[in-house]
């Protein structure tokens, strides 16, 4: 015989016949729908979703706010410092080759975190004041990208 899909079926003792509660028969008096109550009655319906109620419940509530805004790529002062020659020029290109940031599709900015030893051209979207005070002060220039 062909296997196919018209005749496949389950291993032999692999499925369980489903309870049919309330049919009277093998399973005496209230036939496993327990005493009175609404789900004793017939035609009850509007209850199959009390599991999902349940599960809400169960869920913490998330608190906060999540902004759907992109945040822009962060660099510090103190990366620029380690991985740029003196007198170099920096563009969002540059820092992506260099593996700072991934993207610069949302603009990138640049933090005043750490120390700043060398004269750096840097053009990027934004800087932090203290950023743009430390590349002034070594002898830089800090550039905003005009979109």
């Amino acid at each position: 015989m062909n296997l196919t899909l018209s005749n496949l079926k389950p291993a032999k003792g692999s499925t369980k016949r489903r309870k049919r509660v309330g049919r009277g028969g093998k399973r005496g008096t209230y036939s496993g729908k327990g005493l009175k109550g609404q789900k004793a009655r017939s035609g009850v319906s509007g209850l199959k979703a009390l599991g999902f109620k349940q599960t809400l419940q169960r869920t913490p509530k998330l608190r906060g706010f999540k902004s759907l805004k992109a945040k822009m790529a962060i660099v510090n002062l103190s990366d620029l410092d380690k991985l740029f020659k003196d007198g170099d020029k920096i563009a969002p290109k540059d820092l992506i080759k260099a593996g700072l940031i991934e993207s610069a599709k949302s603009g990138v900015k640049v933090l005043g975190f750490g120390q700043l030893s060398k004269k750096l051209e840097v053009t990027v979207n934004a800087f932090s004041n203290s950023a743009k005070e430390a590349i002034e002060k070594a002898g830089g220039k800090a550039e905003i990208i005009v979109k």
